[in-house]
């Protein structure tokens, strides 16, 4: 259970402070919200096809952090490659 509910809480809370605070209504910031969501289904899809829902132990938790931490991960190369590319078709111009 806790394999989606970090992932889960990350996109609630990150949907929320989207609301609140215009700087981070960005696309980049969008695709930050949609891969913690991607992150949770997937989770779900998992537990629910190993009938394992409501299932919670310790290191399930850990591993939820985990991959909420390399969904954060991932975005940060994902912004990266977007910011690199938009200044190399800014620079041909």
């Amino acid at each position: 259970m806790g394999c989606y509910t970090a992932p889960a809480a990350a996109a609630l809370i990150h949907f929320f402070m989207r609301k609140s605070n215009k700087s981070l209504q960005t696309k980049h910031q969008l695709w930050l919200n949609q891969l913690f969501l991607g992150g949770a289904i997937f989770g779900v899809v998992d537990h629910a096809w190993n009938r394992e829902l409501l299932a919670f132990s310790v290191n399930d938790m850990i591993l939820g952090l985990f991959i909420t931490l390399a969904i954060f991960v991932s975005w940060g190369v994902i912004v990266a490659v977007d910011v690199a590319s938009t200044k190399k078709h800014a620079m041909k111009t």
